[in-house]
């Protein structure tokens, strides 16, 4: 009979432990009667327009930047690039607030430059804002499928006539149709699990709705809200997870030179988005800094953040070091790795609402720290999970197995040989959830013990009071964090200039 490698006891408690907010809210939901209901309905249609509108804008942005920024050999390139894909580490309710508070009348634009402006609240604002801080994802996707072709089919198709405009339309554009589509999802299942935007801009999707019950007292109709959007994220992750690219032969690249005066005129075409991205929030945010100072903030809420975070990173490494072990030892293994990635397709105000009834049902876990610590591990787990993995699929089982035959234990061979030689990925592991933890701001709304207040807490607070100015502080800090973690990313992604090798944000 073979034993089973010593990994998988750990692994199986922690892929159980990632099952057990799903099945709280089985437990907790109300009748489903009120599927049918009219709010219901309203509900359902606001957040699927409010997906498919941003997975369109996406496309409608990524595609063309992929094409730019994987041909087109531009002044200072690679930062072009960099700033493209910024807004993708940057959390989208910091973007709603500001273009909330810059835009329309009596905005920031108004009252500074004296520019009128029309207001971005409601379904189409809130569709911008998604589509700025999610096109990332069809950018990235979309420019690794281009730099993997073969320029030849372009070079023929050129030789025969064709325009240039036809062949990227007619020759490229199809190859990397599959990429596109992957970009598209993963934009849409962002918006599904995003909270603060549509609540910033008055949108009445499930997110905005789980939260409104919960503060109602209505948990078992926020149990049934949630179960529904897990129901539409669970089709999103299928749908992702049957879009495969067809890998081409490796060939010439297209290389394409702009003329003297088109390179300014690209630059000026993509402009706008860095600008209502990147530019118009820090813009804001130190506008208020000037303008009404750091009144009301206290450097307490940076350290519950780091030490909430810091938590969060340290269990998670923990747990995902069995999760990655298994993953490598045998078939049942990759299945509990796969359980683990569950939390990642559930949103945090999903994960808070059932880790808040298990509070209710365990009292001495009930608005404590470990609470929202464990929110966070089940949240981010699969980031450390994926680092960890990446490095012990990189290890030599021959090490093993030598300090084995030289008369090591199980134990010894983990702390001597294994730990060490993942290091790496368990650094950039913990790295990753502690800055994810830093900005998760519904699970921390629901969860975080009374009086404990957070970056990402504290600058909800001020926005629910109207005390925008007092926000720049916790502003500037989680865009100083989203920076270092877009840095991070980048850093991961170096060897394969900057495309996609594997997955993720949320």
């Amino acid at each position: 009979m073979n034993r089973w490698p010593g990994s998988y006891v750990p692994a199986l408690v922690v892929a159980v432990l990632a099952v057990l907010p799903v099945v709280v809210l089985f437990g907790l939901a109300e009748s489903p009667e009120s599927l049918l209901e009219a709010r219901n309905l309203r509900l359902l249609l606001n957040t699927l327009l409010l997906t498919g509108l941003t997975a369109l804008g996406a496309i409608a942005i990524g595609v063309p930047l992929a094409l730019l920024t994987a041909f087109v050999r531009l002044p200072w390139n690679r930062l072009w690039l960099v700033l493209l894909a910024a807004p993708l580490a940057m959390p989208s309710y910091l973007g709603a607030f500001t273009l909330h508070a810059a835009f329309g009348m009596g905005g920031e634009l108004e009252n500074v430059l004296g520019l009128q402006t029309p207001s971005v609240f409601g379904l189409w604002g809130a569709t911008l804002v998604m589509t700025l801080y999610t096109y990332p994802f069809v950018l990235l996707t979309t420019r690794a499928a281009l730099l993997g072709q073969d320029a030849s089919l372009v070079a023929a198709a050129r030789t025969l006539g064709m325009p240039l405009a036809a062949c990227l339309w007619r020759v490229v554009l199809p190859r990397a149709a599959t990429a596109v589509a992957a970009g598209a999802l993963l934009s849409a299942l962002y918006t599904l699990s995003d909270f603060g935007t549509p609540a910033i801009m008055g949108v009445d999707t499930f997110t905005r709705m789980i939260y409104v019950e919960y503060n109602a007292f209505g948990l078992g109709r926020a149990a049934l809200l949630s179960l529904q959007l897990l129901a539409i994220v669970g089709l999103v992750l299928f749908l992702e997870s049957r879009v495969a690219a067809t890998p081409e032969r490796p060939g010439r690249a297209l290389v394409l030179w702009p003329r003297a005066w088109q390179a300014p005129a690209l630059l000026l075409a993509i402009s706008p988005v860095i600008l209502l991205a990147l530019v118009l929030p820090l813009a804001v945010f130190f506008l208020w800094l000037v303008r009404d100072g750091a009144g009301g903030f206290e450097p307490a809420f940076a350290w519950n953040s780091a030490l909430a975070s810091g938590l969060a990173a340290l269990a998670a490494v923990v747990l995902a070091l069995p999760v990655a072990l298994a993953a490598r030892a045998g078939r049942f293994g990759r299945l509990m790795e796969r359980v683990t990635f569950l939390g990642f397709g559930v949103p945090g105000i999903v994960m808070g609402t059932a880790l808040v009834y298990l509070g209710l049902q365990l009292p001495p876990l009930y608005q404590t720290l470990a609470l929202l610590v464990l929110a966070y591990v089940l949240r981010f787990l699969p980031l450390a999970v994926g680092s960890i993995r990446s490095s012990v699929e990189s290890l030599d089982s021959g090490l093993a197995r030598a300090a084995r035959v030289l008369g090591a234990g199980p134990r010894e061979v983990f702390f001597r040989v294994t730990l060490p030689l993942t290091r790496r990925g368990v650094i950039a592991g913990a790295a990753l959830v502690f800055l994810e933890a830093m900005r998760e701001l519904p699970a921390t709304l629901l969860l975080a013990p009374t009086g404990f207040e957070t970056l990402a807490t504290y600058l909800w607070r001020m926005y629910e009071a109207g005390y925008f100015g007092r926000a720049a502080v916790p502003g500037l800090l989680l865009v100083l964090l989203s920076g270092l973690g877009l840095a991070v990313m980048l850093g991961g992604e170096r060897r394969a200039e900057f495309g996609l090798s594997g997955d993720n944000r949320s």
